[in-house]
């Protein structure tokens, strides 16, 4: 059985986390041995980058560009729980984003070339068997987040989550890589978006 490296990609509030999940729990039921994981990740760089998020620490863009590159290389190449690792032992990863991720959100205030050239070396060392974008309007992304959240992050208002889903649309149609992209409409009901993913990775297992 092959194993995979599967990314699901969205705009904040579009449900990737629970949708890693589900996706893992099917997965194994099919017989996969799954490595289910997130970003940003649990190490000091990680930490970091959660704590500016959350604006409990002050940082330009410049830099948290910087940090979520430096937290990505360390999530693909730790020499324990990496995702490179974790393909070699023959394990289907699933992740909750990947390098389109950085090319939407930064570059909204960033210029998108020196985006995709500071990533571009995350697509060299492993590439996604799909990308899978769940596609939830951003009102109903910011109404969950607002439900559901104590305290927004940086990214996470209206007009942002619009300029970010534009910035998917943009990477994705500048980056190519169409064969390994698909795009899932976002429904109100978890288990349709989930059926939805399973098909799209059922026909690539």
């Amino acid at each position: 059985m092959k194993n995979l490296f599967i990314a699901l990609e969205g705009i904040d509030g579009s449900g990737k986390s629970t949708q890693v999940r589900l996706l893992a729990e099917r997965l194994e039921q099919a017989g996969h041995k799954v490595y289910a994981t997130y970003e940003p990740t649990d190490g000091m760089v990680g930490k970091t980058l959660r704590n500016i998020l959350k604006g409990n620490m002050k940082a330009d863009e410049r830099t948290i560009a910087g940090l979520f590159l430096a937290d990505r290389l360390d999530h693909l190449l730790n020499e324990e729980t990496g995702l490179v690792k974790k393909m070699q032992e023959g394990y289907t990863v699933v992740t909750d984003r990947y390098y389109f991720s950085s090319y939407a959100y930064h570059g909204t205030h960033m210029d998108m070339d020196w985006v995709i050239d500071a990533n571009r070396m995350c697509a060299e060392i492993l590439r996604p068997d799909i990308n899978i974008f769940i596609d939830v309007p951003p009102e109903t992304s910011m109404g969950r987040i607002s439900r559901n959240r104590e305290k927004t992050e940086l990214y996470e208002t209206l007009d942002n989550l619009k300029n970010v889903r534009a910035k998917y649309m943009e990477a994705f149609e500048k980056l190519g890589d169409k064969e390994r992209i698909a795009i899932v409409a976002g429904s109100p009901s978890i288990e349709e978006i989930g059926a939805e993913i399973w098909q799209v990775v059922s026909g690539i297992m």
